[in-house]
């Protein structure tokens, strides 16, 4: 697949404008021939002029904008079109006769200067001329490059979309015994944070909420590999510290400098909690934050120490996760979100949380899980 022509990627009003202009300029050769020949010119053959040198500027940069690196196989052949046409206006519509006094000394000087200021003026355009094409087709290529480097970004990052909207659990799903909110809300296409809920055995949640720091598709590779990293784990152990050490592994090298943090909880069936945390927000429950020892984040250090929380999560309790987009949404003002107004708004609808930060003002992915228990087990 070829790159389109600037002509083809370019406005048609703005081309019909550009032709017009290109037309109008070389069209003045008209006039200054016209000088030259001291007004002798016939009206026809100086109407024809103007009109065959306006035509043939525009073929000149039709033929060099669209035939690109081989444009002199179009301009000489023009040429030498352009060069037979005008002698052939001239042969069949010749100048008037000089008068006698064009004889004179004074005339014959006038004739020289003016000659000699016309041919100025036609190599000066026509520098000029040529200057502003190459600009023009120069920043024209290079336009027609970014755009195209810019549509395959878009396309790459509307996959990567696409491929968080399938690994990332969806908005409807139902877990026995509870009732299970969750909302992602990206800041741009693509974001770093991750969230699984997985169902394990009669009535037991795992949850891993977590945060790549940065943004954009090398954000998202690293979510795709941890949500990936995370089913398999959750496959051999249900067990929130042994969980976050093996994601540390596994990071480690991985992020470029960066790091991750992350929040793993297990609701067994009887309801107790077991929950450990690295360097994430801690959840609240019952609009009140669960407090957690602190930890490095997932990347940083190799076998970093995570500590285990546990506490029962009664019947008609609610936990809700963050992620650091609710309480870093900042307004106009520069004011942020904060904790107070997160805790505040901790009991209400995912979605109500969401809605509430991204008003105040997003400037980063937002998460917010929220689980609550219906029954006890």
């Amino acid at each position: 697949m070829t790159a389109p022509s600037l002509f083809e990627s370019t406005p048609r009003r703005a081309v019909v404008v550009f032709l017009s202009a290109v037309f109008c300029v070389f069209a003045s050769f008209g006039f200054v021939n016209d000088v030259l020949d001291l007004g002798r010119q016939s009206p026809v053959r100086f109407a024809v002029q103007v009109v065959l040198t306006g035509l043939f500027a525009i073929g000149y940069a039709f033929a060099g904008i669209s035939l690109r690196n081989k444009f002199l196989w179009g301009i000489l052949p023009l040429f030498v079109v352009q060069y037979l046409s005008m002698a052939m206006v001239a042969h069949l519509l010749p100048d008037a006769p000089a008068a006698g006094r064009e004889h004179s000394p004074w005339i014959a000087s006038l004739a020289s200067r003016m000659t000699f200021d016309g041919i100025g003026v036609i190599v000066a355009v026509s520098l000029g001329y040529t200057g502003f094409i190459y600009v023009f087709i120069c920043e024209g290529r290079r336009y027609i490059r970014a755009n195209a480097e810019k549509a395959l970004l878009e396309g790459e990052m509307l996959a990567a979309r696409e491929i968080q909207e399938v690994i990332l659990p969806g908005a409807g799903e139902s877990f026995r015994g509870y009732r299970v909110e969750s909302v992602y809300r990206p800041a741009s296409q693509v974001g770093g944070d991750f969230f699984q809920i997985l169902s394990v055995g009669k009535s037991s949640l795992l949850i891993v909420v977590g945060d790549v720091a940065g943004k954009g598709l090398p954000a998202a590779m690293l979510v795709s590999m941890l949500v990936g990293s995370i089913r398999i784990l959750a496959e051999e152990s249900h067990d929130p510290v042994l969980t976050l050490q093996r994601l540390n592994e596994r990071l480690m090298g991985r992020t470029r400098g960066g790091f991750c943090t992350a929040l793993v909880a297990f609701i067994a069936d009887d309801g107790l909690v077991t929950i450990a945390n690295a360097g994430h927000l801690p959840p609240y429950l019952d609009g009140q934050e669960v407090e957690l020892p602190g930890a490095f984040p997932l990347g940083i250090v190799s076998e970093a120490p995570y500590e285990a929380t546990q506490f029962h999560f009664q019947a008609g309790s609610r936990l809700t996760f963050y992620s650091d987009g609710v309480v870093e949404a900042m307004n106009s003002e520069g004011e942020i979100f904060g904790f107070e107004r997160a805790r505040a708004l901790s009991s209400a609808p995912a979605q109500a949380i969401v809605e509430a930060a991204v008003k105040y003002g997003q400037s980063d992915d937002i998460t917010v899980v929220t689980i609550e228990r219906l029954a006890a087990a």
